[in-house]
């Protein structure tokens, strides 16, 4: 599934904004990379290029900090981000069962979003919650000693 960047001229001239404050403290990157994914939802090339322009970074350069950073993405994540925790505790107590139900439940696999937009699933490697393993995390909140039931209520309650 492909799914189109909404870029219009009201974002990119939002992107210009934030990097004119960005560009008065030195290290100027990171904090545009940061407005540039909040404001687009991720940061593909045409993104980049206006970036890479704007502050004087090559495109490779700035490509490299995107991609070498899991918060960064350049393709569109989905409105609910759903992390699996592949980290040794939980992994040891079924997160590789969790992370399979999430995929055939939602017919996608690590990486991939949803046709409807609606779901983003990752893999994690650790989210500092290894008492409650195996855990997994949708938008930022933790659910633990997870179950595939539990999994499959919880997605149910997020799609309606």
């Amino acid at each position: 599934m492909e799914t189109k960047v909404d870029i219009t001229n009201e974002k990119i001239d939002l992107l210009y904004a934030e990097m004119e404050k960005h560009k008065q403290k030195s290290g100027p990157l990171m904090p545009t990379l940061h407005s540039a994914q909040r404001i687009f939802g991720c940061i593909p090339i045409e993104i980049q290029k206006i970036i890479s322009k704007e502050l004087d970074i090559s495109v490779a350069r700035i490509n490299g900090v995107v991609t070498f950073y899991g918060h960064f993405s350049v393709v569109p994540k989905g409105k609910n981000i759903i992390s699996v925790c592949l980290g040794t505790a939980c992994y040891v107590k079924g997160s590789g069962g969790i992370l399979d139900t999430v995929s055939h439940e939602l017919k996608i696999s690590v990486g991939e979003t949803t046709d409807d937009g609606l779901f983003t699933l990752e893999g994690t490697r650790c989210i500092g919650a290894c008492g409650l393993a195996p855990v997994f995390m949708i938008n930022g909140e933790v659910y633990g000693n997870a179950s595939v039931q539990m999994v499959k209520d919880i997605i149910a309650k997020y799609k309606t």
